[in-house]
């Protein structure tokens, strides 16, 4: 069951779900979703000075992004075919009941940018910025403004609380995370 307008603003208010700044609910609500907005940090791939990613290579793989931070006002420009990795403003805290579905915004969409490759699940008892694997699909550049609204977050009720949720697994390694951090499957092998 997808949370409703009327049951997010209660788990917020209630902190069932903590959202850190709490959203303007007025801006940022919707009929089954809370809208969440660009941070300010991206971390750019350097596939200039490097001629793959071997992502089991923790050595290399640390070289081959930079973190940059956009000054207040200032656009980030995502250029055709880019892929970068970016962050909410929005620090998140997912119930052990409860998993996060992260969505792009049409308005976004219809630009020729994507918010999510692959990671469009938040699992239960994840907690921290969600990172956005961000991508220009089209054929021009476009101007993303730190703090505009990017994506939106739906809550669906699981049948039970987990057994193991994110932050209790060995496994996990985003818990916490502040900014879009890279990958991390090299601690896999």
């Amino acid at each position: 069951m997808v949370l409703s307008d009327r049951d997010l603003k209660k788990a917020i208010k209630s902190k069932k779900i903590v959202i850190k700044p709490v959203p303007d609910f007025s801006t940022q609500l919707g009929a089954c979703s809370i809208d969440f907005r660009l941070g300010y940090s991206f971390r750019v791939f350097e596939h200039s000075r490097h001629a793959y990613v071997d992502p089991f290579k923790k050595e290399v793989r640390e070289e081959i992004t930079k973190e940059f931070r956009v000054k207040d006002g200032q656009p980030f420009i995502i250029q055709p075919g880019d892929f970068v990795l970016g962050a909410t403003v929005e620090y998140v805290e997912v119930p052990d009941d409860l998993t996060g579905r992260l969505e792009g915004r049409s308005s976004i969409g219809r630009l020729g940018v994507v918010v999510h490759s692959t990671a469009a699940h938040i699992e239960c008892g994840f907690r921290g910025h969600i990172t956005l694997e961000l991508a220009n699909m089209g054929k021009m550049p476009v101007a993303l403004y730190p703090g505009m609204r990017i994506c939106s977050v739906s809550f669906e009720q699981l049948s039970t609380p987990a057994e193991i949720p994110y932050y209790k697994k060995k496994s996990a390694k985003y818990v916490g995370q502040k900014g879009p951090d890279e990958s991390k499957i090299h601690e896999e092998r």
